[in-house]
């Protein structure tokens, strides 16, 4: 047979094992003869170099090493999805789909929630371009490098030549997980805490040889074709199985919670059974339609919730409670703990929340507690074992001075929380740094907590501005850094000043304001000063930032202390500014124009509303003023259009804004 037509037949025909093994769980070949094909492709390859493709099974690990990996925004957010626990807030979601949805058939997809990392795939000729993280849900982080050497993602799709997008979860399953950690104690290193975070570092790795190495696999829950509408979350599914991408077999139509109710129980107990972890079940309104027309809040789709299983539990022994200062002073007790197994991870710290719950609970030290990861990530005690209280158990008394510094503690009188209110407190600013340098924020990598921590301790820095003034000579001499980490750390200050504005406002710190405010904030203002400038009112006129976080913005900007720090951000040269994209299209309609968007919109979400509006050279704000030149409006409408009525403010319905679109 020529060359080239062997090729080809090689190329289908692991193409086709590769389906057999990780789509269908049905492989009808061994190992070795799978390796055998693969070895035969190589050698053809390598006599006949011309004829390799970038899509061959053998161009699954590249050689080249990659230092930074680049900042892309997703097609639409990757929202996060909200929580319940119980079967009533099951009962209360259906209930508030149906009075969205009045009149309609409602119907649902039940999925198991996997406990990996999200993960989206664009194929272009049906060839695999790209791979994106999650990243903050509106940006993440190019790893294709990586995302080639997962076995289970095909490189080219089967019979399919068109442009797609796949999203879904990166996981280890837990035999792999064990055996990795194995490995690692039996080279020397640190086991990994569980099987996400191993897989999330196992995506980051600078050298895709590392990651091949590594058992990462991938399960698929959302297509979205160019060109061509899914009617349902279902045929999504049904369409990605026929590309050979891998789905979760475990998966139902449900038509309202009592069906839902018996799947989540189902998966419940045969969850130890899986090769993964899962800590629930998705639920999402089956209709694209339908699931489209409810929108979405700041951080999560309408039309989807997650059903959390109950966490799993442990006994052991509390043989300490010890203090933690967090970045706002809060001091937070900890239950120092006898080692123990729980869900994969071995831990030995818990949250005790604060010392009303430490008494309603009746902790006390050398108590036999039960332990259980709360959303099966966060460790906490759940509850005392009575009957095998020892006499000698002590009780517990709150400390009155801070553990770091030892300024007196102060009570809030409208909270639990117990405060250090020295703003100089070396635990507060090195959890403020932490957390600038945190990747949600100005992602200042390999700026870790043992870093700060001498950084602050040796005085270099006391606060998140000093960060840009460190020197090569003086970073080089700290403990264990050396001449390459040090000259890592100072690239990696000088790649976050292109960080975006948004991740600033978040790096801030600022009480109450989270990645997805922080977001908010930086589209209805577009510039730091704008922000400092903002007075209650304006604040609390904006969709999702209620007085509670009004209040801390202000108290924030008031406060002479964090604006020299400020000030001095601003001399470094971070963003004061949002850089939105320039418009693709000019548009005399929409160009210098503001547009205010309420209600829901069938045809796309308001996000994507507010970037074919920015695209065309608008403006986009969250609050209606006399500034407001148009006001978009989707099916029920909120205040902002009795307002834009009251202010003589031009509305367009859907069909008017798709049709200016053209």
């Amino acid at each position: 047979m020529e060359p080239e037509k062997r090729i080809e037949e090689l190329k289908r025909l692991i193409r086709g094992h590769d389906n057999l093994y990780y789509v269908l769980a049905e492989p009808t070949i061994t190992d070795q003869e799978y390796d055998l094909l693969l070895n035969e492709l190589e050698t053809l390859e390598e006599t006949h170099p011309e004829l390799k493709t970038p899509d061959s099974p053998t161009m699954r690990v590249g050689s080249d090493l990659t230092k930074d990996f680049p900042t892309r925004t997703h097609s639409s957010p990757m929202l996060s999805i909200a929580n319940t626990y119980n079967e009533d807030e099951v009962i209360e979601f259906d209930r508030r789909i149906r009075n969205l949805l009045p009149g309609e058939d409602i119907g649902y997809i039940c999925e198991l929630k996997i406990d990996g990392v999200a993960l989206a795939l664009h194929y272009e000729g049906g060839i695999l371009r790209s791979g994106v993280t999650r990243g903050d849900g509106v940006t993440g982080e190019e790893i294709t490098s990586n995302v080639r050497t997962i076995r289970s993602i095909p490189l080219k799709l089967p019979d399919f030549d068109g442009d797609c997008e796949v999203r879904g979860e990166v996981y280890l399953e837990r035999d792999d997980f064990l055996r990795m950690n194995e490995n690692r104690m039996d080279a020397g290193e640190k086991e990994f805490a569980n099987p996400r975070n191993a897989a999330a570092g196992s995506l980051k790795l600078q050298d895709p040889k590392m990651t091949a190495e590594r058992p990462l696999k991938f399960l698929a829950y959302r297509l979205t074709l160019s060109g061509e509408r899914l009617s349902s979350q279902w045929e999504s599914l049904e369409r990605l199985m026929k590309l050979g991408i891998p789905v979760s077999q475990n998966r139902r139509k449900c038509s309202g919670p009592e069906q839902i109710m018996k799947f989540a129980a189902e998966m419940e107990a045969e969850r130890d059974k899986l090769p993964y972890d899962i800590d629930g079940i998705v639920i999402k309104v089956d209709s694209h339609a339908q699931f489209s027309s409810l929108g979405a809040t700041a951080k999560s789709p309408r039309g989807a919730v997650a059903y959390k299983f109950q966490a799993k539990q442990a006994e052991t022994i509390l043989e300490d409670i010890l203090f933690q200062v967090g970045r706002t002073g809060i001091v937070t007790p900890v239950a120092a703990l006898r080692p123990v197994l729980l869900a994969g991870s071995t831990i030995s710290r818990a949250t005790l929340h604060n010392e009303q719950e430490i008494a309603r609970k009746d902790i006390r030290i050398g108590d036999t507690v039960l332990i259980e990861k709360g959303g099966d990530v966060i460790p906490k005690v759940v509850e005392v074992v009575k009957e095998k209280r020892l006499p000698d158990a002590r009780p517990f008394k709150f400390i009155e001075d801070c553990p770091v510094c030892g300024s007196h503690l102060v009570r809030d009188e409208d909270e639990v929380a117990v405060r250090c209110i020295n703003a100089s407190c070396p635990a507060q600013v090195e959890r403020s740094i932490f957390h600038f340098a945190s990747r949600m924020a100005m992602d200042i990598e390999g700026l870790g907590e043992s870093l700060v921590s001498q950084l602050v301790t040796s005085k270099l820095v006391a606060n998140y501005a000093d960060l840009y003034s460190l020197k090569y000579d003086s970073l080089a001499l700290l403990e264990r850094m050396g001449d390459k980490s040090a000259s890592n750390i100072l690239d990696a200050l000088k790649k976050s000043k292109k960080r975006e504005l948004k991740h600033l406002i978040y790096g801030l710190g600022i009480r109450h304001v989270g990645a997805g405010a922080a977001r908010i904030l930086s589209d209805r203002f577009g510039a730091i000063d704008a922000l400092m400038k903002a007075d209650m009112e304006t604040l609390e006129s904006i969709e999702d930032i209620g007085p509670a976080m009004a209040e801390s913005i202000r108290t924030f900007f008031d406060t002479p202390g964090n604006i020299d720090i400020i000030e001095r951000l601003r001399e470094c040269g971070l963003p004061f500014e949002a850089e939105y994209p320039q418009p693709a299209v000019t548009d005399d309609f929409f160009a210098g124009k503001t547009f205010v968007l309420t209600g829901t919109l069938a045809a796309m979400s308001r996000n994507e509303a507010s970037d074919l509006i920015r695209s065309r050279g608008g403006k986009v704000t969250s609050s209606v003023s006399a500034k407001t030149d148009y006001v978009l409006a989707g099916t029920d409408p909120g205040s902002k259009y009795g307002k834009a009525v009251a202010l003589d403010i031009q509305t367009l319905s859907e069909a008017e804004f798709l049709k200016r679109l053209g």
